[in-house]
């Protein structure tokens, strides 16, 4: 069959219809990248969400690297408008979800009060936060607000803010010339699909903040699986908690690794996949239906591992 055919079928298998917006892209192995697109150009810029966050945490791998942050560091040194308990908080413990971090503020609080949900009004939650739900390093818990105290940290180690940092070093260096950082004001960078209605994508940066298109995600995959940016071996490395590596899930599916992570928000469901030798993928759906968005990515999955 054709590769845009059969990936065409697999989004058709998952439930997609021919109403519905969906974005599949697929790369495999040195094979030209083949992305089927319903609904919507395949060159939209999307919010991505959570994906946002292995891109946050890459830069803060080019900074350790390079000598400029230590995952070891006390999240006090670079944050002193935080409580005493932040001292307790190494940057590791952000990067792996240990830290013990409420979410500072819910956005079902922000959208009820009609405010957005920003990366100040974050950091100014916390510094009113009086203890941590858990001593730092004890326990896994998925935590947004832990990746907005990292985009803080990599903005001030950097000496930059985060959107021109990662623009600098990363966007323009591995050709994603549609994958931006945006802080706002408007709830959307121009031109780019706004989220559902009445729930514009948030504007905080680190956990969430990043918009791009299928084909700069599939970019980013090849940049990440050839190691362009010096820092796979660092960012694949899953923390001592879990298999949570750095802004990326690391599993396996029969016995391949494979490293992944989702993104939800109001009107967006998002899936980026990619596995050594094999090739990688991308689904950004316009709907909220991640049980949707999952089994597709799990088509896609078994279909660039055949037989695994």
């Amino acid at each position: 069959m054709d590769p845009h055919d059969r990936i065409a079928a697999l989004v058709a298998q998952a439930g997609y219809g021919t109403g519905d917006a969906v974005v599949a892209g697929l790369r495999r192995g040195t094979d030209p990248p083949v992305i089927v697109a319903q609904g919507i150009p395949a060159d939209t810029v999307l919010y991505t969400a959570s994906l946002s966050k292995q891109v946050t945490a890459a830069c803060a791998a080019l900074l350790v690297t390079r000598g400029r942050l230590d995952a070891e560091s006390a999240l006090g040194e670079w944050m002193p408008e935080l409580p005493a308990w932040a001292d307790g908080i190494r940057v590791r413990h952000l990067i792996h979800h240990t830290s013990g971090l409420p979410e500072g503020v819910e956005f079902d609080e922000l959208h009820a009060a009609g405010l957005d949900r920003t990366s100040a009004g974050i950091i100014q939650a916390l510094s009113r936060t009086d203890r941590l739900m858990t001593a730092p390093g004890t326990t896994f818990r998925y935590c947004n607000s832990g990746y907005v105290c990292l985009a803080a940290v990599v903005e001030r180690a950097a000496g930059r803010p985060l959107p021109d940092f990662a623009r600098e070093q990363v966007f323009e260096p591995l050709g994603m010339p549609a994958t931006r950082f945006w802080p706002g004001p408007q709830p959307h960078p121009p031109g780019a699909a706004p989220t559902g209605a009445g729930y514009p994508a948030p504007l905080s940066l680190g956990d969430g903040g990043m918009w791009s298109t299928a084909p700069d995600l599939l970019r980013w995959n090849d940049a990440m699986s050839r190691d362009e940016l010096g820092v796979a071996a660092l960012v694949q490395s899953p923390g001592e908690l879990g298999d949570y590596a750095w802004g990326i899930d690391v599993r396996t599916y029969a016995g391949t690794r494979v490293y992944r992570h989702g993104g939800l928000w109001a009107g967006l469901s998002a899936q980026l996949v990619r596995i050594p030798g094999a090739g990688g993928f991308v689904v950004l759906a316009l709907d909220i239906d991640e049980d949707r968005t999952a089994g597709l990515a799990g088509a896609l999955i078994a279909d660039l591992l055949p037989g695994a």
